[in-house]
């Protein structure tokens, strides 16, 4: 591909149409128009102007791909021209995300997770075998479907003519501001309100949606493709799936992924399966923007401080006090302040805030709205998976429907306060779930991270003050502000699934142990290890069992609660596999900025490969290395993504005895 401007590669008008359904018709012909004018010969319009509209070139990426199926270099050309961007770095960007191609390929892209939790129930490549020539087959990480493990997700590309998600235009950036035969059941449409309606959640199920996709933001329409949700994706399924994607009968509802749902001690998780995800009357009449009220009469100050004497933590991982990240962006002097929902969920074995956003969007929505509140901004951005097709869906009707009722935009609930939300889908990229790497992505960069100092709250996105949470932490502030006594204590939602028995999202206090928490999904009889944390996390033995689970009783054990996955693992499970699919996700997942991770994941990898069948003296040098490696990534990474990709080896060979 030639990384210049260049008359050679045109792109087709199925492109151009995609590319100026977002952007609307290039205004001169130094933006693509079809030719240029006299006057136009004599100037060209560029400095600020054209650096503003930077952060459109990933909506425009996903315009293209979702019309196309692929990136040509007549429509990467064609991107450039409209926004002013060098072709290679627009190349940089495309080729930094995996859900995007620069190559030509087929229409119909069926992703197949090999990842931990559908590899323990026995998922792989080869259930693809039997579909059609018409299809690329692609190994995928964890899709976040992890309780009905083995999942594909299948994205068709297409041309049908969209309504899509118009945001009202944002304050300025520079501007100061105040294997069974496959039942009926088994595939899902997007007509009707399948996603509410009851449904045995044991049955397999493809969610289908089309028309009825956009890329969620920017101007004008977007283009379109059609998406099918395969879970359990067994061959029969995969074929049906990819044969007809549209005429696939509805998906499980949300509550069928929440084994506990409809008890009466839920918190977060209370509204998922009792509320239909589509109404904001229903939303409301399950207490729904109570919390918001309640944050207006108290005025930004005070919701801080309610945030901060109930000391939640940030439930991402990190558990950095929420309170404090708050009042540091709230006293920047620097305007405007900007809010960031980080739903880039990616962790293997994490599908909680897919959860709750398919279960109970608005929830979200109000929250993001309390947060900006708080912290001064007048825009928010949901950074939100590429994976995750019906929680887009659902989020966007949430968007549209509190805006047209007063509870978005302009003087919200007349309490003259102005806030908006816009929706950014991410295209496959595991490091953007780091703070600063979803920034650098927004804005149209690769999505690397950056260095720490300046901090998100002292310089975030666009260079703002930003306070950065994910969806689990913004939607515990509602019941904060809404009467949740000290008496009731904090829940946290974790992730359960491997060989259990009920796999699925399950609410709990704080400080119930781990067997506790497993005996609520039903374990295995045999036990070989169980991953606390996802993929960045550690392993722990069947006789460890009685750990509280808890921020500071997981680290005084050794390991980690992370973003509250528990993957359990039987005795028929091969460790070494398990570890190596980790070390060849981290190696996929590395942005490549750093050396000590760049060559580290691959280090790691080669020694797990020389190791697949060694034990006790024979594994001893690998070992030795794999030791060193894991250190230097440890001590010298740039983010956390180096830091933690030896933590799960390192406890397999501590705690686990493997290689022994």
């Amino acid at each position: 591909m030639d990384l210049k401007f260049t008359d050679a590669a045109k792109a087709t008008d199925e492109e151009r149409a995609a590319v100026d359904a977002l952007l609307g018709p290039p205004e001169t012909g130094w933006e693509g128009g079809s030719s240029r004018s006299s006057d136009e010969l004599r100037w060209a319009r560029g400095g600020a102007a054209a650096r503003e509209r930077r952060d459109l070139l990933l909506p425009a990426l996903h315009a293209v791909n979702d019309r196309v199926g692929w990136l040509s270099e007549g429509a990467l050309d064609y991107i450039c021209r409209r926004l002013t961007v060098p072709p290679a770095e627009a190349y940089g960007v495309a080729t930094f995300y995996s859900l995007f191609s620069v190559k030509p390929r087929p229409a119909k892209v069926l992703h197949v997770c090999t990842d931990l939790a559908c590899a323990a129930r026995g998922g792989s490549l080869a259930a693809a075998d039997g579909v059609g020539p018409d299809v690329s087959v692609q190994p995928s990480p964890c899709l976040g479907l992890c309780e009905r493990a083995p999942a594909a997700l299948l994205i068709r590309a297409g041309t049908a003519p969209l309504r899509g998600v118009v945001p009202r235009p944002a304050p300025s950036r520079t501007e100061a501001s105040p294997q069974t035969p496959v039942p009926p059941s088994a595939v899902s449409s997007s007509a009707g309100r399948a996603d509410f309606a009851p449904r045995n959640p044991a049955s397999p199920a493809i969610e289908a949606r089309g028309p009825g996709q956009s890329p969620g933001y920017g101007k004008g329409r977007g283009g379109e493709n059609t998406t099918a949700v395969v879970a359990p994706a067994t061959p029969d399924a995969l074929a049906l799936a990819t044969a007809s994607p549209e005429d696939a009968p509805d998906e499980a509802p949300a509550s069928a992924a929440v084994p506990q749902a409809g008890h009466p001690g839920l918190t977060l998780l209370a509204r998922v399966g009792v509320v239909d995800p589509h109404s904001l009357d229903d939303y409301r009449a399950h207490g729904g923007y109570a919390a918001l009220r309640r944050a207006f009469a108290l005025g930004p100050a005070g919701v801080i401080r309610e945030v901060t004497d109930a000391g939640l933590l940030g439930r991402g991982g990190a558990a950095f006090p929420t309170g404090r990240k708050w009042q540091a962006t709230a006293a920047q002097p620097d305007h405007p302040h900007y809010l960031v929902c980080n739903a880039d969920e990616s962790e293997p074995g994490t599908f909680k805030d897919r959860v709750l956003m398919e279960g109970d969007p608005y929830a979200l929505i109000e929250a993001m709205t309390v947060a900006g509140y708080a912290v001064g901004a007048r825009q928010g951005y949901l950074y939100l998976r590429g994976e995750y097709p019906r929680a887009l869906r659902l989020l966007q009707n949430a968007i549209e429907r509190a805006r047209s009722r007063g509870l978005l935009g302009d003087d919200i609930l007349g309490q003259g306060y102005s806030f908006d939300i816009e929706i950014r889908r991410g295209a496959g990229a595991y490091i953007c779930g780091e703070e600063t790497a979803i920034f650098n992505s927004v804005e149209g960069y690769r999505g690397e991270p950056r260095t720490k100092p300046p901090f998100p709250v002292e310089k975030g996105l666009f260079g703002k003050p930003t306070a950065v949470n994910n969806v689990e932490t913004l939607v515990n502030v509602l019941p904060l502000l809404t009467g949740r006594t000290a008496a009731e204590g904090e829940t946290k939602l974790f992730c359960l699934s491997g060989n259990v028995d009920r796999p699925g999202v399950y609410e709990v206090p704080f400080g119930v142990t781990l067997r506790e928490l497993i005996d609520l999904a039903g374990p295995p009889e045999r036990m070989r290890a169980v991953l606390l944390g996802g993929a960045a996390g550690s392993f722990v033995r069947p006789d460890e069992l009685d750990i509280p689970l808890t921020f500071e009783g997981t680290r005084a054990a050794g390991t980690t609660l992370g973003s509250g996955v528990v993957l359990v693992l039987d005795d028929s499970v091969e460790l070494p596999r398990i570890l190596l699919r980790i070390a060849e996700f981290f190696r996929d997942e590395s942005c490549g900025q750093c050396v000590p991770c760049r060559v580290g994941t691959v280090r790691q990898e080669e020694a797990l490969h020389r190791l697949k069948d060694r034990t006790g003296a024979a594994a001893a040098d690998d070992i030795a290395l794999l030791r060193e490696v894991g250190r230097a990534m440890r001590d010298a990474s740039i983010c956390g993504l180096g830091q933690t990709a030896w933590n799960a080896v390192e406890s397999a060979i501590d705690r686990l005895g493997a290689y022994k």
